[in-house]
């Protein structure tokens, strides 16, 4: 996108609130939380059948994705994306779906990636991957900007990465990718892995020492109740403390300080020097009251929560001529009456409400 594309806003749409959250300009919610990440879906489709995100059972081969028409374009994410930096957020992450199916992805890459702040400085650009088509696109990924990549890998075993992935797809191949992202540069590298008991929290242990060895930062999370399609129990719930007891049986830990108020997981140090590992605990330990995070699915809905069951509709007015101020007045407005607190207030009633599925949010 050329700097001429970037908008123009009204000088309101950077200057409402969060302040007092992070000390920086931009949007706050009705908790006080400032709208700093957005996360882009730009695709629903994905190559993979993980059972707690698209169970084979019923996301079957004649499963019904978007119709092509219906997805944003790789312009009108950039367009949107440049009103989200408008008006305060500094992460871009790129998800699906699996990101990689979408064709011409380093087109979108490149163009995310020459947005900037209102004050001129860089985004934080990543993306999350299955790491499954990372092989091919790990050098034209970097040479287009991308910053860093997130690798979601449930197991080195083979037969247990086969019944977490649901299609068999082979470990090395993703090991392959990952070696091909460090070869082009993208750093560091996040290994996030969802933990699901009666699957494979066997594979912790294997899957901590792997990452100390090849100095990867790796990330357990707990197994969430996104959408109503996993059949998701709390009872499969390996939670943070047991994967830390496990971790620290092994090699002792200790707790550091958070990079960044927002940042959703919890931090530890191995004390021999082996590095770093993390828990994502949004069942066990909630951090919702820190959440600053939006979505932006790939048909142009605006989620404001990952257990959301209805957003905003942003395709509607981008294709009907709204302008960038426009466009940024709804995403505002939106953000501002923003209350969301799922993982805080998650009961029996509130895990039967309307919840939108994780890959077609964007995770």
């Amino acid at each position: 996108m050329q700097e001429s594309d970037e908008p123009q806003l009204p000088a309101e749409a950077t200057a409402v609130g969060g302040a007092a959250f992070d000390g920086l300009p931009g949007v706050a919610d009705a908790l006080g939380r400032a709208l700093r990440d957005l996360r882009i879906s730009v695709t629903d489709r994905c190559n993979f059948r993980c059972p707690y995100c698209m169970p084979a059972e019923i996301f079957g081969r004649d499963f019904a994705f978007l119709p092509h028409a219906q997805v944003l374009t790789l312009e009108e994410i950039a367009r949107l994306a440049a009103v989200f930096a408008a008006i305060g957020a500094r992460k871009l992450r790129i998800t699906g779906g699996e990101p990689l199916v979408r064709r011409d992805l380093p087109v979108l890459v490149a163009q995310l990636a020459a947005l900037r702040t209102p004050d001129g400085g860089p985004l934080d650009l990543t993306l999350t991957t299955n790491g499954s088509g990372l092989l091919p696109l790990a050098v034209p990924l970097a040479e287009a900007g991308l910053a860093r990549i997130t690798v979601s890998l449930d197991s080195l075993d083979d037969a247990v990465f086969g019944a977490m992935n649901g299609v068999d797809f082979p470990v090395s191949r993703v090991l392959d990718g990952i070696a091909a992202a460090r070869s082009a540069g993208l750093a560091p590298i996040k290994i996030n892995t969802v933990v699901r008991r009666g699957l494979n929290e066997a594979s912790i242990l294997p899957l901590a020492r792997w990452a100390r060895d090849e100095g990867l930062v790796l990330r357990f999370i707990e197994y969430m109740d996104v959408g109503h399609s996993n059949g998701w129990r709390l009872d499969d719930v390996v939670s943070a403390d047991e994967i830390l007891a496990v971790l620290g049986a092994a090699w002792p830990l200790e707790p550091l300080a958070a990079d960044y108020r927002g940042e959703v997981a919890g931090r530890y140090r191995y004390l021999d020097g082996g590095g770093e590992v993390g828990v994502i605990a949004s069942v066990t330990r909630p951090f919702c009251g820190d959440c600053t995070r939006a979505r932006l699915a790939a048909d142009g809905m605006l989620y404001t929560c990952l257990f959301a069951g209805s957003g905003l509709d942003l395709k509607t007015p981008l294709r009907a001529g709204a302008s960038d101020g426009e466009l940024a007045a709804l995403i505002r407005a939106t953000w501002s009456a923003r209350a969301d607190r799922y993982s805080e207030l998650r009961s029996a009633a509130t895990s039967r409400l309307p919840k939108i599925e994780m890959f077609a949010l964007g995770g």
